[in-house]
C-alpha cells in the first residue's frame, strides 16, 4: 500500500514508520523540517518530503493516489499558555488532513489521539478530543482512532526524563504523585495500527491502548530508581504544591512541567477496554523493556536482571 504519514518524525511516528516498512508498504513522510530527519530516507521504500502540512492543497497533492493517511502529529507543551499551540497542532492540522483527504479521494485515515481525552480539563486533552470529534463526523472517511496511555520505548521522554532527574539528587519532590498511568510500549501501539490498516472492522472505531498494568506516578518513579540501582527519596507533593511546582517549572526553558501537564494528570490515563485484544496483541510490560535502555552497560543490565529474578524468587 502507499501510505502518507504526518507526524512520522516524532517518537511514536518512528516506530509506526518502521512497522509499516517491515510490512512492505511504501511510505511518504511529510514534514516541515526534512533536513533534521534525513535518517528517515535510509529506510527502504520511504520517501521524505519537505511540505507545509497545514496547507490543504499541499496535503491533497501528496495524498493523491494514497491508500491511507496516518495522522500522528502532537505536542505535550505549547509556547504560550492559552491553548492556541495545542489547537493548531491537534485540531487545525486534523481539519486540514480531513479536507485534503476529501479533495484527493482518500477514505482511510488512522489517527493517534490520547487516552480519556474527552474527560480531560487540559488544553492538551481538550484539543485531542476536539480532533476526535472532527474525524468521527467527517463524511466519507473511514477513520480509526487510537487512544494510548503514556508511551514508552527507546528514546522516550517519560522514563528517560525521570532517569535523568533521579541521577541529579538523592531527594526528588514529585508533583501529582497519585496520578494513574498505564504505560504502553511504542512497538505494541505500532503493531495495533498496522493490524488495523486494512481491517474494515476497525472503521469508525476507537481503541484504548494501555499496558498490562496501571501504576501511580510515584510508583513508576520509585520503580525507575530501583531499576537503576539508586536509593532515592521520592516525596509526593500535595495538590497545592503540585500546582505551584507546575507554575514555576512552566517558566523554565522547555517547560519541563507545566500547568497544562498538571491538568492532564488530573485525569487518570487508564483503559476501560482492552483495545489490543481486538488485534490479538498481548502488550508488553515495562519490566521487559525499560531496564534495557535505562541502564547503560551490558554489566548493569545483567545485574538488574539478577535483581529482578531474585525479587521473583522471594
Amino acid at each position: 500500500m502507499r501510505i502518507v504519514l504526518v507526524g512520522a518524525s516524532g517518537f511514536l511516528g518512528r516506530y509506526v514508520l518502521n512497522a509499516l516498512v517491515a510490512d512492505g508498504h511504501h511510505c511518504v513522510v511529510l514534514t516541515r523540517a526534512a533536513a533534521r530527519h534525513g535518517d528517515i530516507k535510509l529506510l527502504p521504500g520511504v520517501e521524505l518530503v519537505q511540505a507545509d502540512v497545514y496547507a490543504v492543497d499541499v496535503l491533497a497533492n501528496w495524498f493523491e493516489g494514497a491508500d491511507a493517511v496516518v495522522s500522528m502529529a502532537g505536542i505535550l507543551n505549547e509556547r504560550g499558555r492559552g491553548g492556541q499551540g495545542f489547537h493548531k497542532v491537534h485540531v487545525e492540522l486534523v481539519e486540514a488532513i480531513i479536507r485534503a483527504s476529501g479533495q484527493a479521494g482518500v477514505t482511510r485515515v488512522l489517527h493517534v489521539s490520547a487516552l480519556r481525552a474527552a474527560e480531560g480539563r487540559s488544553h492538551y486533552l481538550k484539543s485531542k478530543s476536539e480532533a476526535e470529534d472532527l474525524l468521527k463526523k467527517a463524511n466519507k472517511l473511514n477513520a480509526t482512532l487510537f487512544q494510548p496511555s503514556v508511551i514508552f520505548g527507546l528514546g522516550d521522554s517519560f522514563f528517560n526524563r525521570f532517569a535523568l532527574l533521579l541521577r541529579l539528587s538523592w531527594i526528588m519532590p514529585l508533583a501529582c504523585p497519585r496520578a494513574r498511568l498505564q504505560p504502553v510500549y511504542a512497538v505494541d501501539v505500532a503493531a495495533a495500527m498496522v493490524a488495523a490498516l486494512d481491517d474494515p472492522l476497525s472503521w469508525g472505531k476507537s481503541y484504548e491502548l494501555g499496558g498490562p498494568q496501571s501504576y501511580t506516578l510515584k510508583e513508576l518513579v520509585e520503580w525507575t530508581a530501583g531499576e537503576m540501582g539508586l536509593r532515592r527519596w521520592i516525596v509526593g507533593l500535595p495538590g497545592f504544591l503540585s500546582a505551584t511546582t507546575a507554575v514555576l517549572m512552566g517558566l523554565l526553558p522547555g517547560k519541563p512541567f507545566s500547568m497544562d501537564n498538571y491538568r492532564s494528570l488530573q485525569t487518570d490515563s487508564t483503559t476501560r477496554q482492552d483495545g489490543f485484544a481486538c488485534f490479538g496483541i498481548a502488550p508488553r510490560s515495562i519490566d521487559t523493556v525499560v531496564p534495557d535502555y535505562l541502564t547503560g552497560s551490558v554489566r548493569q543490565r545483567r545485574l538488574q536482571a539478577c535483581r529482578r529474578q531474585s525479587r521473583r524468587d522471594e
